[in-house]
């Protein structure tokens, strides 16, 4: 039997203090009985000797201080997993909202994971295929690597997360499958992802956790952990590899920060709490590979940056804990380039490991060293342009602006609805590069230069002699 206690002493916005309790633990789950019999939920934040505070999930509207009951329920936060999660769309806490049956769980876990241990790690490695040129080609993701995309207010960062997870596969023919998790959205934006899942057939390799604006604020600081919970079942015990895509990070810090203030903690930069990069690290650190298990965690974490400002607190200490970052570009936005991803800004600092003979093909490095040089020629010859007039450019650079300019609108604006396979985003690299003689193709090795890009000619010449 649970006691239940009636020792209320302060109701403080969505938290409550309770005295004279025995035995309660941090994080522990709690049932508020008020005096018209309904239930609230809530769980533990804080304990100090027989005082406990507790963060109400459903807000404290209708909570008597002198006729609620509370029973502590000696468990923390658990989400029940099994294969038959797969196809489901879930609540911020675990609670169907598909119309499908309840799951049968295989077993119950406790959503407060542990990061893995760096003893354990194996390093990232082999490739993950987004079908995304600008991702693939240049800013390569891995398995087991922590890649975020940070993106500002209006841009479609929700509608390239929905391509990612449309299009995302391993070419190796193992078992794959996207965790989505979704904090703070509106409920079209729930609508859409749940829509394009549908559409695509997406959603049967796929489990959602949507939490929607209106929700409270605890159940947004769940629901990161309730996605990598069910990412760490099938990837650590199914052999699964295993996409998790969190959309929008910015949404969780500020939940993070709302129940902060409620706390009266003293706040860090920016009204955040202090142990902000404490508690982004034991999100992002559950992803990973693990020596001896043959399953893998791959993380896309999307934040929208405050002001478009790269130095605010949440993408500045998300960029200490993950291996680089996908930047999109609002200039791009205008010019309806899509994904508006700026290559320039964006880094994949484990791409060297996912590209190469076995994983995607032998002239993938030389293709990223030659591309990268050559659009930053071509953006550099548009500056001189602007400065001293088309008329001030030698004949090369008038040929490198004109490929900026291409490399843009076909190979990073393919559009949301195109899927391309690693081979033809490689095919499309030596296509934009076939413009150049190959005296300016300093970063490709002979040998391929003589394997491929003499191949590509010879199709293209036969073109057009046809």
């Amino acid at each position: 039997m649970f006691k239940e206690y009636t020792t209320i002493r302060e109701v403080a916005g969505p938290l409550l203090l309770v005295e004279q309790v025995e035995g309660a633990t941090y994080e522990e789950l709690v049932q508020i009985t008020l005096p018209d019999g309904s239930h609230r939920r809530g769980k533990v934040l804080e304990v100090d000797g027989d005082r406990a505070l507790i963060q109400l999930f459903e807000g404290a509207a209708g909570v008597d201080v002198e006729q609620s009951r509370v029973r502590f329920l000696g468990k923390g936060i658990e989400l029940g997993v099994s294969l038959d999660m797969l196809g489901r769309v879930f609540d911020g806490i675990g609670n169907p909202i598909d119309d499908g049956p309840e799951i049968l769980p295989e077993k119950r876990l406790d959503i407060n994971g542990l990061p893995i241990n760096p003893y354990a790690r194996e390093f990232p490695r082999e490739f993950i295929q987004t079908g995304i040129s600008a991702i693939d080609g240049l800013n390569t993701l891995v398995r087991g690597q922590k890649l975020p995309i940070f993106s500002g207010s209006g841009l479609p960062h929700n509608r390239l997360a929905a391509q990612i997870a449309r299009q995302a596969k391993v070419i190796t023919g193992e078992q794959f499958a996207v965790v989505f998790g979704a904090m703070g959205i509106t409920f079209e934006e729930s609508q859409y992802f749940q829509d394009e899942f549908k559409r695509t057939g997406a959603i049967e390799r796929a489990v959602l956790f949507l939490n929607l604006a209106d929700d409270p604020a605890i159940e947004r600081i769940s629901t990161p952990r309730m996605t990598l919970t069910a990412a760490e079942y099938l990837a650590f015990e199914k052999d699964m590899h295993i996409l998790v895509i969190l959309t929008d990070m910015t949404n969780y810090c500020e939940a993070l920060r709302e129940v902060s203030a409620a706390r009266k903690e003293i706040p860090g930069r920016r009204g955040y709490p202090g142990y902000l990069y404490t508690d982004l690290a034991t999100i992002y650190e559950r992803a990973g590979r693990i020596e001896g298990r043959n399953g893998s965690i791959t993380l896309i974490p999307i934040l929208t940056m405050p002001e478009d400002d790269k130095n605010h607190p949440i993408p500045d200490l998300t960029g200490y804990i993950t291996e680089g970052q996908i930047v999109l570009s609002r200039q791009m936005h205008y010019q309806n380039i899509m994904p508006p991803i700026d290559v320039q800004q964006s880094l994949s600092r484990l791409r060297q490991k996912g590209v190469g003979p076995g994983r995607t093909r032998e002239d993938h490095n030389d293709l990223f060293g030659q591309l990268y040089a050559a659009y930053a020629h071509g953006k550099h010859a548009q500056e001189l342009a602007v400065i001293l007039g088309e008329a001030a450019l030698t004949e090369m650079d008038k040929l490198y602006f004109q490929f900026a300019d291409t490399f843009e609108e076909v190979y990073i604006g393919q559009g949301e609805q195109t899927d391309r396979s690693i081979d033809e985003t490689l095919d499309l690299s030596w296509k934009l590069l076939s413009v150049f003689p190959n005296m300016e193709l300093k970063r490709i090795h002979k040998e391929f230069l003589e394997k491929y890009m003499t191949k590509f000619r010879e199709k293209k010449e036969e073109t057009i002699t046809a």
